[in-house]
């Protein structure tokens, strides 16, 4: 190309002799209008080749500006082809329209403006440039390919239209640049950012982006300093940031994330030093895999949520809730959407424990607690469900049902006092009632054998002979009396100690403590209420040994699951 000149395109066009004539001033850059052409006038047609000649300094007697080459309104005919070459100038083509695809592999230049042009394509794999590479409301009928290229500045593709036969329309994987701006774009196929490097983060605020057949957006192991903005923005199809490493925000309020029955919006083993903003009307219909991810703090709202089934946090790390549910109720129904059986998982305990911790350094100990305690539950039940032997699920499910109601599986072990405490004024109840209708007795040989009391057995007006004395007494009881009521009335027992309910019910219930009543009065099987009061008297007694031990492993921690 070196050895061509300016007459080896003559005769020129109209546009190219007005390209030529003020190339040297750098202020030209319209034909016609400027605008768009919607057809290949005379007036606007300019030769792809003679563009090249130019743009890589044409002859001795034809030089462009130091500013480069800017031409708007054109009808650029034929392949700009620039593949390899170095162009150390700006080139411009805006509102151009574009026979072929330009083609600027390896290619290293300045900047490269294409705003408001309509082009078939865009090859410009391993690009190397010093500034911006720009789209901004361009049509692109074909794919735009910048794979491996690094750019200084800018990609950006605002309210562009970027659409092809399937596939990846835009594909910048591996691509270095200060950031990726696709805000309003309208992109039907699948954009591959895999591997990208990017200092200032990418922006798709309102980007419309269709690929239901495949992955719409590969962000794969994407690294960037700053934010992911996907605000307002509509993806159908897979978003995939798998081991992405973002160092601000991902934003995406207001977005809708659809590809239902399949992975919608996957940031599994990513890495977010900011928030994760997912509210203000923001869908997520399919999966949403947080599997793995490190994020700063949660931003959501409960209408974000994805369906039942279709959350997966196993091993996220978060720090807290921001502008979102922070209370345990909302978070265990954000926590149920999980389904570990459609993964062939019976259940992931670590979100749970992740959920508490969050409560806890937020001071919501309750919460916390209240979490653990699902947790449990759940764990436990997953354990039931894998023991083969139906008995032995029986036992294991009496075994937590125990535990669950008495010490809230080991988080809650004051609930092994408030059972005591109501099972003592059940006692308090029935050792009363049994005072009242006589049905407890002393418990004392001395006493049950002494004839004030063997008198009071009978009524008034009859008598019996007491066993091995010989001994004749009449009986005392007045009609209707019970024979304690009898006893308690005669001058000999006014020294014997009065059953007190209360302290007699704390009596049986801690044997270990001997407060001294049950020394002195035990049921009577024999008198009516007598039967409920000596089998409720045995039970209480097990209950307090079985709560005051259960109490001790709560409190030791025994009964945890780890």
């Amino acid at each position: 190309m070196a050895s061509l000149s300016i007459a080896d395109f003559e005769p020129l066009l109209p546009a190219e002799r007005r390209i030529v004539a003020e190339l040297r001033s750098g202020d030209f850059d319209r034909l016609g209008d400027g605008v768009l052409p919607e057809a290949a006038d005379p007036e606007r047609i300019v030769r792809a080749a003679l563009l090249r000649f130019l743009l890589l300094g044409g002859d001795g007697e034809i030089r462009p500006h130091e500013k480069g080459v800017r031409v708007s309104g054109g009808w650029i005919a034929g392949v700009l082809d620039l593949e390899g070459c170095r162009v150390p100038r700006d080139i411009a083509l805006k509102d151009c329209r574009f026979e072929g695809a330009p083609v600027l592999r390896s290619a290293v230049i300045d900047s490269l403006f294409l705003d408001g042009s309509v082009l078939p394509g865009l090859f410009a794999d391993k690009l190397d440039a010093r500034g911006d590479v720009t789209l901004r409301g361009s049509t692109v009928q074909g794919r735009v390919v910048l794979s491996g290229a690094r750019i200084g500045g800018r990609f950006e593709a605002d309210g562009a239209t970027i659409e092809a036969q399937g596939g990846i329309v835009l594909a910048a994987d591996g691509m270095a640049a200060q950031a990726v701006h696709l805000r309003g774009a309208t992109v039907r196929g699948g954009i591959d950012l895999e591997g990208a490097r990017l200092v200032a983060g990418l922006e798709a605020h309102g980007l419309v982006l269709s690929h239901s057949d495949g992955v719409a957006l590969n962000a794969l192991s994407l690294e960037t300093g700053s934010n992911v903005i996907l605000r307002r923005a509509t993806v159908a199809g897979e978003a995939d940031f798998t081991s992405a490493h973002i160092g601000g925000d991902f934003d995406g309020v207001g977005a809708a994330f659809a590809n239902p029955g399949h992975a919608a919006l996957g940031l599994g083993r990513a890495e977010i030093g900011g928030g994760f903003l997912l509210r203000d009307g923001a869908t997520v219909d399919g999966v949403l895999d947080l599997t793995g991810t490190r994020l700063g703090t949660l931003h959501d709202d409960p209408s974000a949520w994805p369906r039942p089934g279709d959350l997966l946090l196993n091993r996220c790390i978060y720090s807290g809730f921001i502008d979102g549910p922070a209370d345990a109720g909302k978070r265990l129904d954000w926590l149920s959407r999980q389904h570990p059986g459609r993964w062939g998982e019976d259940f992931w305990p670590q979100p749970y424990e992740q959920l508490a911790s969050v409560f806890r350094d937020m001071g919501h100990g309750e919460d916390a607690r209240r979490v653990l305690v699902e947790k449990e539950r759940l764990q436990r039940r997953a354990r039931r469900l894998r023991t083969g032997s139906s008995v032995a699920r029986g036992l294991l499910a009496a075994k937590d049902w125990t535990l669950g109601v008495t010490l809230g599986y080991g988080r809650h072990p004051l609930l092994a006092f408030i059972w005591l405490g109501v099972v003592w004024l059940a006692g308090v109840a029935v050792f009363a009632r049994a005072d009242d209708l006589g049905a407890m007795k002393p418990n004392t040989a001395v006493i049950l054998r002494s004839p004030e009391w063997t008198s009071c057995r009978l009524a008034k007006g009859r008598e019996v002979e007491l066993a091995g004395g010989g001994l004749r007494v009449q009986g005392r009881a007045e009609p209707g009396q019970s024979q304690l009521a009898c006893f308690r009335s005669q001058f000999e027992a006014l020294s014997y100690p009065e059953l007190n309910a209360a302290m007699y019910s704390l009596d049986t219930l801690f044997p270990v403590v001997d407060i001294g009543q049950r020394e002195f009065w035990r049921p009577d099987p024999a008198q009516p209420w007598g039967g409920v009061t000596i089998a409720f008297f045995y039970l209480e007694s097990i209950l307090g040994w079985a709560l005051s031990l259960l109490a001790i492993a709560g409190f030791s921690g025994l009964v945890k699951s780890n």
